[in-house]
């Protein structure tokens, strides 16, 4: 986008940067405040030191992503390693961080930060970008000045409201920060679990479902744009559509009891769309899945034969201390009922190690699981101890030399499984998406998360093609287009 200055200071169209962390769910935030920004007339640039705004999207998930937004924060004061930013440059801070801390961050960052918002303010960025750059610089305020830090010239504006209610439509502006032949489409936002571990419920509020009318809307709008890979999040998408259920019900009524049918509907609606294209389901609950969700996926030819269904743990005692309200028989029992009933499915999970009273001999129940299990894809966090969390309190809490030993046991018995199920594809021919000239994904492979397909010849990117597979790089396969 062009960058050229206008000299009159009343045409002048203001630029804003993003810099955006974390998962989808926060990219797809990411995209709705620069779609605002287009909205209003202004400008988005990939360069900081050109943008007269700069929003730091951040992510709050553990303690690693707390570190990695503190930092972002500092370095865009710093407009990516020039000695200070414009004086003329405002700086506001958004996401899940700032949604959970911006009562803290504003004492910390006074005199750095202009404004800290939250997710319901996420559509509404454009303006807030507009009463920012009214307002008096608070970077500049003097170390000596006698200002005093309640003044409302100097003060960073905190407009963050403690229990979010918004959720994005199907006509919501947005600006896609994807590959033109992928999305991220949000079905819902917030979550109603009480997992030990998290604090995302404080941080996102209650589950909140858009209409199925929505959804479609927006996927039929994306698959006419040429979008070949659509990826349905939310915190938990195999709740989706149960809080609307309740509310149709009525307070006295029971909610549907087919766990899943709301997601079901949805899914066939998405398959009734024409052309050529993926629906991808990720994060999903053990506990609402059902039978006639597996049919869905078995029988519709747009969903993709891919199961992204975080487990946590699966010794039993870890499952009831980290309230994740399935047990070990459920969720092997689930499992087993998945890979039956479709064919050439894709699990994918994620573990938690480390957890807060976590014996030997349970770690060693995970590892035996995993190694009976042979998920086809895997991933291992360290238990991060989250203020605010009910596991933050409890009792047991192990140094973190024991949690990284056993992270790297983990991920060293999961990338040998990984490398023997690669090593089983050679020969085989997989119908992938190509990303860039030299790599493609296959249908079992999510974007960022997963492995790839490392293409001996380039491809048209955006498209598919049929690749055989000729090698292996342990999670990266070796292939040809034929």
């Amino acid at each position: 986008m062009s960058t050229k200055t206008i000299s009159a200071p009343k045409s002048h169209i203001p630029k804003v940067g993003m810099i955006s962390l974390g998962c989808a769910k926060n990219l797809v935030d990411a995209e709705i405040m620069l779609g605002d920004v287009i909205a209003r007339g202004m400008q988005i640039t990939n360069d900081a030191a050109d943008a007269d705004v700069l929003i730091v999207n951040t992510c709050a998930f553990i303690d690693s992503a707390k570190e990695e937004s503190i930092e972002a924060i500092l370095e865009a004061h710093q407009t990516k390693g020039l000695k200070k930013r414009r004086k003329d440059q405002k700086l506001i801070v958004a996401g899940c961080m700032s949604q959970r801390f911006s009562n803290d961050l504003a004492g910390e960052f006074n005199g750095e930060v202009d404004a800290f918002i939250g997710l319901d303010q996420v559509k509404d960025v454009g303006g807030i970008i507009e009463k920012v750059l009214g307002r008096a610089p608070s970077h500049q305020l003097p170390v000596t000045s006698n200002v005093s830090l309640t003044d409302e010239a100097w003060e960073p504006l905190n407009l963050v409201t403690r229990k979010p209610v918004y959720i994005p439509d199907w006509d919501t502006p947005r600006v896609r920060l994807t590959p033109s032949h992928t999305a991220f489409t949000k079905i819902a936002e917030g979550c109603n679990h009480p997992c030990s571990f998290c604090v995302i419920p404080q941080m996102r509020g209650k589950h909140r479902s858009r209409t199925i009318e929505s959804v479609v809307a927006e996927v039929r709008g994306l698959v006419a744009e040429g979008v070949k890979e659509i990826n349905l999040i939310s915190q938990d998408t195999t709740y989706y559509g149960m809080d609307l259920w309740a509310e149709k019900a009525g307070p006295r009524q029971p909610v549907d009891s087919a766990r899943g049918v709301t997601l079901t509907r949805l899914l066939r609606e998405l398959d009734k769309i024409e052309g050529d294209f993926w629906v991808r389901l990720l994060y999903t609950h053990p506990a609402h899945w059902s039978d006639e969700l597996i049919h869905t996926i078995a029988e519709c030819r747009h969903v993709a034969r891919y199961v992204d269904m975080p487990l946590q743990h699966i010794h039993p005692r870890m499952l009831e201390v980290m309230r994740r309200e399935t047990s070990s028989e459920h969720i092997e029992n689930l499992i087993t009922r998945i890979r039956a009933g479709i064919p050439g499915i894709a699990i994918r999970t994620t573990f938690i190690v480390g957890f807060p009273g976590e014996t030997e001999e349970e770690f060693e129940y995970l590892l035996d699981f995993i190694e009976r299990t042979r998920f086809e894809r895997l991933g291992v966090f360290t238990y991060s101890q989250e203020e605010g969390s009910r596991a933050a309190k409890m009792d047991g809490q192990l140094p973190q030399k024991v949690k990284q030993a056993r992270y790297k046991k983990a991920m060293k018995l999961q990338q040998r499984i990984a490398a023997e199920q690669s090593a089983a594809q050679v020969g085989k021919t997989i119908r992938a998406l190509v990303d860039q000239p030299l790599v493609a994904r296959g249908e079992v492979d999510a974007p960022d998360i997963d492995g790839r397909i490392l293409l001996k010849k380039p491809a048209p990117v955006g498209e598919f093609a049929n690749v055989r597979i000729t090698g292996t790089q342990v999670y990266d396969l070796v292939g040809e287009v034929v």
